[in-house]
């Protein structure tokens, strides 16, 4: 298996990607207990299929860990993620829709993969749940039974999916719906980790 270096900044940028993250005020409740404030926000998101975020990126688990800047953009099922790591120079850019994606900026050239998640696993090493966290990252159920816990203001604080919990620090309250700026991941030793900087639209 081949597997490019992912060591792209300090493991220290890791931790700090996980400052501030909200911890869960209520208890957790399923499909059925969901506030209907959170439906609508969900259908609200729902509708708004084209957006784009840029911030920073740190992955890791119990071996290695990598970080970076971040920049995704998503139009429906396509989508491009770039993660550019300033100290090396090196970028990686990931793109595709629900017919495969294909990675650039390893050393032998692009690699294509039949979905995004299983090809970032196999070439750089990165356990990231890309088809869930296109909604997680909006702090949206991703298809599937979940568990929610909410925050003081009647915001997502936490999600349990698919073996993954992600917790959610600050919001930015000046978007309809409020989008996260803090976003952290995790299951067993696996950590994604987001710090938002900006959404658009």
């Amino acid at each position: 298996m081949r597997r490019a270096s992912v060591r792209l900044l300090p493991a220290l940028l890791l931790a700090g990607l996980a400052g501030c993250v909200a911890q869960p005020s209520r208890r957790l409740v399923d499909a059925s207990q969901v506030p209907p404030a959170q439906l609508e926000r969900e259908r609200a998101l729902a509708a708004h299929t084209q957006w784009s975020l840029q911030g920073r990126l740190g992955v890791a688990d119990a071996h290695d860990s990598g970080s970076g800047s971040l920049q995704w953009s998503q139009q429906g099922d396509a989508f491009r993620f770039t993660v550019h790591a300033p100290v090396t120079g090196k970028t990686w850019v990931l793109a595709g829709d629900a017919r495969g994606a294909r990675l650039d900026g390893l050393r032998d050239g692009p690699v294509h993969g039949s979905d995004a998640a299983s090809l970032l696993r196999r070439e750089v090493g990165w356990q990231v749940p890309f088809a869930q966290l296109v909604a997680w990252v909006r702090a949206a159920r991703a298809p599937g039974p979940a568990r929610m816990s909410f925050d003081a203001q009647g915001l997502p604080a936490q999600i349990e999916q698919d073996g993954w919990t992600i917790r959610y620090g600050d919001y930015d309250l000046t978007r309809s719906p409020p989008l996260p700026r803090r976003v952290f991941a995790s299951r067993g030793d696996e950590r994604v980790r987001l710090a938002i900087r900006a959404w658009q639209p």
